[in-house]
C-alpha cells in the first residue's frame, strides 16, 4: 500500500471543505495540508502499527509485521512456530495459578522479548517454560538459562 495517495486523499478532502470559504481560506488549507503531510504519514504508520500489533495478538501461531521501503508500507504475516507446544498426555487438566518473583531486569527482559514477538508476557513465559522442560535432557540447558538471568 502507498501512502502518498492516502494522504493526498486528506488534503483534497480538507481543500473541499476550505472550498466553503474564501480565497484566504483556500489558501490556508492548501498551505496547511502541506505542512500537515510529515504528521499524516506518521499518524498513518503509529495506525499500521497498532493493528499488526493488535492482530498479532490474535494469531495462534506467528506474527504480524509491518515493513516499509520508501512510501510503500506492507503488512506481512509471519508464521511461527505455536506459543507453546501442547502439554504431555496426562497434563493437560486445565490451568494454575503460580507467582513468579523475577529481578526487576529479567522481568523487564521478558516483556521486551514477548512484545518483539508479539505475545503477552504470559504466554511468552509459558513457552519458556515447556521449551525448558522439553529440551532439559540437554547439557546446555542450564548454562542458557543461567546466561539469560545474569545477563
Amino acid at each position: 500500500m502507498e501512502l502518498s495517495p492516502l494522504i493526498e486523499s486528506i488534503r483534497e478532502d480538507l481543500a473541499a471543505a476550505a472550498d466553503l470559504g474564501d480565497e484566504h481560506v483556500r489558501d490556508a488549507a492548501d498551505r496547511l495540508g502541506r505542512a500537515l503531510e510529515a504528521a499524516l504519514r506518521v499518524r498513518l504508520l503509529d495506525a499500521l502499527t497498532i493493528a499488526a500489533y493488535e492482530v498479532s495478538g490474535q494469531l495462534d501461531s506467528g506474527t504480524v509485521e509491518l515493513r516499509l521501503a520508501g512510501d510503500a508500507v506492507e503488512l506481512a504475516v509471519i508464521r511461527g512456530e505455536p506459543e507453546a507446544p501442547p502439554p504431555p498426555a496426562g497434563e493437560d487438566e486445565g490451568t494454575a495459578r503460580l507467582t513468579l518473583r523475577l529481578p526487576e531486569g529479567l522481568k523487564a527482559r521478558a516483556e521486551q522479548a514477548a512484545a518483539r514477538e508479539g505475545m503477552s508476557t504470559n504466554a511468552w513465559l509459558v513457552r519458556a517454560v515447556a521449551s525448558g522442560l522439553a529440551d532439559r535432557s540437554s547439557p546446555r540447558v542450564g548454562s542458557r538459562l543461567r546466561g539469560f538471568a545474569e545477563s
